[in-house]
């Protein structure tokens, strides 16, 4: 998560959220979700890059939306949250 937040280094928060995307487990996309619901608009936008890059890099990314259905049940209301971010940002990649 301190990768995740960095306030200090927004490079490191995209690349954290780029490398955790292209993971693309649900493990994975669950402490990108836990970020985003606990970032603020700069670190939210940086975390959302990374996701981005992850998705139309070479290849593409793992399914995200698929983590994104599972997150969406998952107990915590934060990650049902971010992961609701995250799945609107891969919906938007594919357009």
């Amino acid at each position: 998560m301190g990768l995740l937040l960095d306030v200090e280094d927004t490079a490191v928060t995209r690349q954290t959220a780029a490398a955790l995307a292209r993971v693309g487990t649900v493990t994975a996309i669950r402490l990108i979700a836990l970020a985003v619901s606990e970032a603020d608009d700069n670190q939210a936008d940086w975390l959302q890059t990374g996701v981005h890059d992850a998705l139309v890099g070479l290849g593409g990314g793992p399914d995200v939306a698929a983590a994104c259905g599972k997150l969406a049940r998952d107990p915590e209301e934060a990650v049902r949250r971010g992961a609701a971010d995250i799945s609107a940002w891969a919906d938007d990649t594919r357009c």
